[in-house]
């Protein structure tokens, strides 16, 4: 049985299936009556599984009753819905892909058995179900054959116009609605000016796939639709689209099976939820020598949720995709709000019928199909320069890069922001077929050309054999590059040509000029009435006795250990060993709404960038203000303010909130109201601010401010910056006016890297930090930061740090361009209530519900209570709950004083007494701050016999110590715990950095100093063979709890010569990892490692350490797939790796989510026995 691991205790889970967790009979175990099916049933009859079920935390909403019965109307062909804490918008895929062309459009039948080829040598790329015989999904799209669809039509007797004349594809149906849904699809083709010539039912053979995917196989079905007399190849081709657009959004129906593989005049897909070599077999017409093609796209799924399915195999209608858009949130939220700016000569009202762009419950290579398709057919662009426009190279500090491609990026960043993540896309549109690489080029392709003019692109090499003496070029895409092969001009043409000539296909350079800097506007303002200073306030009130600074919720450790460091050193300060303070919605002192937030961040499916060593990727250029026409190429797209970093200092604010420059207009939007009009007054602030910002974009105004600078003023408290943002920025997308604004936050209330980001992610183009500059200004005046520190250095230094602090943000998802990240939402909430989402941060994860609009705005009075109301000498002393350090009185630790205290105490006088107080101490600490401690023992349950029970000797076996290596604790230290752990029969771990030999070889057995488990992370230090060799389990750290993400650093100066010895490394000089697994970009990466270590000890157990997060659950059932014996959640809260605070205390989730989610998605799978 696979134990699921958090960091602090281990529970070896039984495979029981709770119904109200698994009712969904279709992906129940398919294996009828063999011997494993025997194992899994009689594993089920264990008793329940006491596992932490975070279900019953679920505060609103979300009632089990009604999630059971839209699970009971489930159809056989629909994956199970979202349940538990198991959503299906987490799913990941990563695959193998290629494609064969023949460069000259010669068609042939020999290109198809080439691709079957290249296709089942990825077979290892794909993964394989419960069943172990059914795969994730593979599919072929290729060139149409005409000559095989005559033929068939003809035994039907109806006689097929020329190829070019007709469009078709294949349609999912199912066998009871597919005469309804095709007749009215015949319908919807005549209203639409088409004609449908003929239905066929595509010839399938059953027994070729497994049983899984047989339970949910659908009819296909496959139309034929004619070309009217006089219509040219472009007008039919966008009919055709707009046939397939419609009947997706208008004919799809509850109960009914409808999706359309591809419809096209060129090409034609076949796919299904097959290995790669099942769909040879399942598709008669893919062996029938009349199948002619001039090219054949394949790909093969590995999906690392397990409920693949039919519709979601590739290839989609224009792309396969291999890897991940990390943005995708922001993505399609911002092409909803396009919708509100779009105009297209060539549809005309029949654009708005096309919306939405994106379908509904799309993964992001489906959502990435849509828009991709969408731009090419409803914009004079070609396929290649949509890709570009979506797939940008990094261009921002790229100094060798032609002028004119350039200032076609930076023309294309202000038309649409970049679609990022670790992909390679191959694309075709039948005339066209290519591949394009991501900006980091963290997925691998590589391509021949033969001596017959046949190109092979694939994601690896091997998967064709071709003779050495045959081969005329043979190379490798590089990050941002497009290789591409036009079979009308029957050429193959190369990035440089390919890229200058679309760049030089408009004048964007010249468009470029019209672009806005900030330089501009103050230049144009100069001979305006000088800029107004805001009103400064007195003298006794400014500094660290700035009453504004409590009214924010800042603290004496917000300015000494966060914002000084900022100010002096250009960077934010590092802290470690954990964080064990309280989560937000257990907090005694009103956190504001900033700390409910967790950073999300990459693990598995794709890697952490490493933002130092990678810094020529990343950028945090950004266009703000309004977005024109996306589909009308013109110099109207560049006029918006192009700004080097999202960080105004004062007098930049001040400017923009009166530029009238090339006729702009601002509007401040006030988020104050009377502190007497109370909680109501707090609700009415918000919907008012929403009501103002619609009504001002409707009339105009190319900038909204939302400013608390009123806060304090005339008794006015001021709404939350985030919230006020957050329902402003979803309301202008609802209401399509989103793309018309920009808007910019002046906010007192954000100081922090993580403030910054959160309101980044939730829609704010710049912002404002006020007080955080005015409190730097009146420190240097206090002679706390250097005296001859001007306003401009502050901000410049403050620009930095914050800088500094994002990009390591983004580059823990994977995210290399601020663009990119805006409006991403790529965070979890934890503790915030359903209603208050759905209000202000719709789409985010909050998965134990939480605190509601009326609990935030009574602690946004208290805080104004607090610093206006009771005047008494205390209130005018800036708090210090201790939040980062522990302070009597304050916030509640998990680690405090007294409990250490009596610890020791028990452990050197093995004191009785001392050992309970540890216990009541700790007990009550965890409930004051961890999820875990919210959780009541059942007490009514009949008692066991003791004798039934384990002995205490047998259970601390199944004990292990945390991993932490030698550095970050004494080599001492680190011994005693493993001699400590043999003695026992536990198990010792070795952390990351690794183990001196003379620990495991020639033992005395009572003081062994050899750690069970061994640790394998990115630096490899100290890996050798003999080190691997002498381990009970081998454990793959994928992430660490204190900082995910992020990689190690250990300074100089402790870095001994025992430390040096063993990492292979030299005394004195500071050692620095990039993230952990820094090569692994997918499920399949880490397969090949689990393997590889199996072979180097195929006696030990593979453990896989992940760190918890929303999704965790779905990386988990892929990490068992990839043959993992053993997994490791690891919380937020642990770790003694340093880190700056925003890593330490911002990222991660409690392990307590983390465990139950891994639970119930395995069982879901029926993974949990593996």
């Amino acid at each position: 049985m696979a134990p699921i691991t958090t960091d602090n205790c281990e529970f070896e889970c039984a495979t029981s299936v709770d119904s109200s967790i698994n009712n969904n009979t279709n992906f129940e175990n398919a294996i009828d009556n063999d011997n494993d099916s025997e194992n899994v049933n009689a594993s089920r009859t264990n008793e329940q599984s006491n596992e932490l079920d975070l279900n019953q935390v679920q505060v609103e909403g979300e009632h089990v009753e009604h999630e059971e019965e839209e699970q009971q109307q489930q159809m056989p062909w629909e994956a199970p819905g979202k349940q538990g804490l198991y959503d299906p918008q987490n799913e990941h895929e990563a695959c193998g892909v290629g494609f064969i062309v023949a460069i000259d459009g010669k068609r042939s039948h020999k290109i198809l058995r080439d691709a079957q080829t290249l296709s089942e040598r990825m077979n290892h790329r794909g993964a394989c179900a419960c069943d172990n015989d059914t795969g994730d999904g593979a599919g072929v799209l290729a060139s149409i054959p005409h000559r095989l669809y005559a033929k068939a039509l003809a035994a039907q007797g109806v006689n097929l116009p020329e190829l070019g004349n007709y469009a078709t594809g294949i349609f999912y149906l199912d066998e009871a609605q597919h005469v309804a849904a095709e007749s009215e699809f015949n319908e919807l083709a005549k209203s639409l000016g088409l004609s449908v010539l003929a239905w066929r039912t595509v010839p399938a053979n059953q027994q070729a796939i497994g049983i899984v995917a047989r339970k949910s196989e659908p009819l296909s079905r496959q139309v034929f639709v004619a070309r009217p007399a006089g219509s040219d190849e472009k007008s039919f081709e966008r009919q055709v689209f707009v046939l397939r657009k419609r009947a997706t959004h208008e004919l799809g129906k509850p109960g009914r099976r409808f999706y359309i593989c591809s419809l096209s005049d060129r090409t034609v897909v076949y796919k299904g939820l097959f290995t790669s070599d099942q769909l040879w077999d399942y598709y008669t017409d893919l062996k029938d020598p009349d199948f002619e093609t001039y090219m054949a796209l394949v790909h093969t799924r590995f999906s690392t949720n397990t409920f693949p399915s039919w519709e979601r195999a590739h290839p989609l209608r224009v792309l396969a995709h291999n890897g991940e858009i990390n943005t995708l949130r922001g993505n399609v939220n911002l092409m909803k709000a396009r919708e509100g700016v779009m105009q297209s000569d060539l549809f005309g009202e029949q654009l708005k019928k096309l919306y939405p762009v994106v379908e509904p419950n799309l993964s992001d290579s489906g959502s990435f199909d849509c828009v991709l398709e969408f731009i090419t057919m409803a914009s004079e662009r070609s396929l290649p320069e949509s890709v570009m426009t979506m797939v940008p190279e990094a261009w921002q500090n790229d100094r060798t890069m032609p002028q004119e491609k350039r200032d076609f990026y930076q023309w294309a960043a202000c038309v649409m922001e970049p679609w990022d993540g670790p992909a390679l896309i191959s694309f075709t549109d039948g005339r066209f077929i290519g591949a394009v690489l991501d900006r980091n080029g963290l997925r691998p392709s590589r391509f021949y050309v033969t001596k017959d003019n046949v190109l092979v692109m694939a994601s690896e090499v091997g998967v064709y054999d071709v003779d050495p003496s045959q081969v005329a070029l043979k190379s490798r895409l590089k990050p941002g590059r497009m290789l591409l092969v036009d079979t009308k001009e029957q050429k193959l043409i190369q990035d440089i040509e390919l890229k200058a000539r679309i760049a030089k296909s408009r004048p964007h350079s010249d468009w470029l000029q019209q672009k806005i800097t900030l330089d501009e506007i103050r230049n144009a303002n100069v001979l305006n009435t000088p800029i107004e200073e805001p009103a400064k306030p007195p003298a006794s009130q400014r500094g660290i006795f700035d009453p504004r600074l409590s009214l924010f919720g800042y603290t004496t450790e917000t300015v000494n250990m966060l914002l000084i460091p900022m100010f002096k050193n250009k960077k934010e300060a590092l802290g470690s060993m954990g964080n064990d303070a309280p989560l937000a919605c257990l907090s005694g002192f009103q956190p504001i709404p900033y700390e409910y937030f967790k950073q999300l961040f990459a693990q598995v499916t794709n890697p952490p960038i490493d933002p130092f060593r990678e810094k020529v990727v990343m950028s945090m250029q950004c266009p703000v203000g309004p977005e024109a026409n996306l589909l009308q190429p013109s110099a109207q797209q560049v006029h918006r303010i192009w700004l080097p970093n999202p960080i105004l200092s004062i007098p930049d604010t001040q400017l923009l909130k009166r530029n009238t420059h090339r006729g702009w207009k601002t509007k401040v939007l006030d988020i104050t109201f009377p502190y007497s009009d109370g909680y109501q007054g707090y609700l009415d602030c918000i919907d008012r601010i929403c009501r103002e910002g619609v009504n001002a974009a409707q009339a105009g105004y190319q900038l909204l401010v939302i400013s608390d600078r009123e806060a304090g003023v005339n008794e006015h408290v001021a709404v939350s910056a985030l919230l006020a943002l957050g329902a402003l920025h979803h309301r202008l997308i609802e209401t399509l006016q989103r793309m018309k604004v920009g808007i910019i936050v002046e906010t007192a209330e954000a100081r922090e890297v993580h403030h910054v980001c959160v309101l980044l992610g939730y829609g704010a183009d710049v912002i404002c930090p006020y007080l955080a500059f005015e409190l730097a200004e009146a420190l240097r005046d206090d002679g706390v930061i250097a005296p001859d520190t001007t306003n401009k250095q502050i901000y410049a230094a403050y620009a930095q740090a914050i800088d500094t602090g994002i990009a390591k943000v983004m580059a823990k998802m994977g995210i290399s361009t601020l663009q990119s990240y805006k409006s991403a939402q790529i965070f979890e909430a934890v503790g915030l209530g359903k209603e208050l989402i759905d209000k202000c941060f719709r789409g985010t994860q909050s998965r134990i519900g939480g605190v509601t609009l009326e609990i935030l705005a009574k602690e946004g009075l208290e805080r104004f209570q607090l610093t206006y109301g009771k005047v008494s000498p205390d209130t005018r002393i800036l708090r210090n709950p201790g939040q980062y350090h522990w302070r009597h009185g304050g916030e509640a630790h998990i680690n405090e004083p007294s409990s250490i205290g009596s610890l020791q105490e028990a452990a050197v006088n093995n004191n009785q007494n001392a050992f309970e107080a540890f216990k009541k101490t700790t007990l009550e600490s965890v409930k004051q701050c961890a999820l875990r401690g919210q959780l009541e023992f059942v007490d009514d349950r009949k008692k066991i016999n003791i004798d039934e029970v384990e002995p205490a000797s047998e259970i601390v076996k199944r004990f292990a110590t945390g991993a932490m290596s030698f550095g970050s604790i004494s080599l001492e230290a680190h011994q005693t715990l493993s001699i400590t752990m043999n003695r026992i029969g536990g198990k010792s771990n070795t952390g990351e950095g690794g183990e001196d030999s003379d620990r495991y070889l020639n033992q005395d057995p009572n003081h062994s100093r050899r750690s069970a488990i061994k640790q394998v992370a990115s630096g490899r230090f100290g890996v050798t063979a003999s080190y691997l060799a002498n381990a009970d389990d081998l454990q793959i750290k994928m992430a660490q709890g204190a900082k995910p993400g992020e990689g190690g650093e250990l300074p100089g100066y402790k870095v001994t010569k025992d430390i040096a010895k063993t990492r292979k490394s030299v005394p004195g000089v500071g050692l620095i990892s990039p993230p952990p697994h820094h090569d692994i970009y997918s499920i399949e990466d880490l397969a090949e490692l689990i393997y590889d270590l199996k072979c180097s000890n195929p006696n030990a157990r593979i453990s896989v350490k992940l760190v918890s997060e929303v999704g965790v659950g779905v990386v988990a059932s892929g990490v068992a797939k990839g043959k993992a014996e053993h997994i490791v959640i690891s919380g937020h809260d642990g770790g003694t790796g340093a880190s700056s605070w925003t890593g330490i205390k911002n990222a991660g989730l409690p392990w307590e989510l983390g465990i139950a989610e891994t639970h119930q998605v395995l069982v879901l799978n029926n993974l949990r026995s593996r």
